[in-house]
């Protein structure tokens, strides 16, 4: 099923958006083909929905654990001290190693991902982050990454797709300083045109095709997305942090087929210590009918659920500054 959005979309407008989320740098006579209209009028529909606000960003996913990084999350209840709380959003969108940041209302307040070569880095890491902020912070869960699956935005049609996957072992994949600047150029701008894209990288058009099909052969590049704000379609995004009671393979497949099934999945997260689910729905009333039918489905599987709707979602903030970094 497709929701009713308060903003109208039509058909065209739904598969533009579907189609942008699967791989941004579609060219826009396929998205014609697609919608059957014209190329002039496809480009002006995703200008409208860039000016109008439905399209925030063209993103490029990356794999940090294709790159020798493993993702550490940090969860984080705050005290209500608006000047400390800002200093940190800033602090951690100028830092180097911030992968992705959540503001979120419910269990957690902040949720945010970082980048880190060792256990020993993180710890660094993170004890200079309590020493800097460690009198708003009221309480804090760390967890470690292991991979994720990373579903298209399946509410625009209701047609249910297969997740792209990132995390899981990590490795070098040998980039040099080409690789890094393209990488640079693509990670919030995903949807350049690839002669422009070559010219700031300094290299040739032939050239930049060929490594960015290499780093997405290797899982460096895992897809080029759109940011979407889902506020204007009156939808909410939450995340349920799901703790087990047990996990075996066959819990694992029954549970991972079960929120596969939801039109409004965004990803399956794997953690050391749990997975996290997260969902885009209608409102407060659908997503718990959903997690009520999870925990009635699979009772001796999950201990409890904490919650949270996410209020931002930020990828990347911190990638040009390690490029800046090296």
């Amino acid at each position: 099923m497709t929701h009713v959005f308060k903003e109208k979309l039509d058909k065209a407008d739904r598969i533009i958006l579907t189609e942008l989320d699967w791989n941004c740098r579609i060219p826009s006579s396929k998205l014609a083909r697609l919608t059957r209209k014209s190329r002039q009028s496809v480009e002006y529909r995703i200008r409208r929905l860039v000016e109008r606000g439905v399209i925030t960003s063209f993103n490029t996913s990356i794999n940090p654990h294709k790159m020798g990084y493993k993702i550490y999350k940090i969860y984080l209840q705050l005290r209500n001290v608006p000047e400390e709380k800002q200093r940190l959003f800033g602090y951690l969108r100028k830092s180097e190693i911030v992968y992705w940041m959540g503001e979120c209302d419910g269990a957690w307040d902040l949720i945010f991902a970082v980048f880190a070569k060792s256990d020993y880095e993180f710890y660094t890491l993170k004890n200079e982050l309590i020493s800097e902020f460690g009198k708003i912070i009221v309480k804090n869960f760390y967890d470690v990454l292991v991979d994720v699956k990373q579903y298209p935005k399946m509410y625009f049609t209701g047609e249910l797709r297969q997740p792209t996957m990132f995390g899981g072992e990590v490795v070098e994949s040998g980039l040099d300083s080409l690789d890094h600047a393209i990488l640079g150029e693509v990670v919030n701008n995903a949807r350049i045109p690839l002669v422009r894209l070559a010219s700031r990288v300094g290299s040739n058009p032939a050239t930049v095709s060929a490594r960015m099909k290499k780093m997405e052969n290797a899982g460096v590049i895992i897809q080029f997305r759109i940011g979407v704000d889902i506020r204007i379609f009156g939808l909410e995004h939450y995340k349920a942090i799901i703790h087990l009671e047990r996990y075996t393979h066959d819990d694992e497949a029954k549970l991972l087929a079960h929120m596969s099934g939801l039109p409004g999945i965004q990803y399956f997260i794997r953690n050391i210590w749990d997975i996290e689910p997260e969902i885009v729905v209608s409102g407060y009333h659908e997503y718990r009918e959903l997690m009520d039918v999870v925990k009635a489905e699979f009772p001796f599987v999950i201990k409890n659920i904490e919650s949270v709707v996410m209020k931002t979602d930020e990828w990347t903030p911190g990638y040009g500054n390690l490029l800046k970094a090296k």
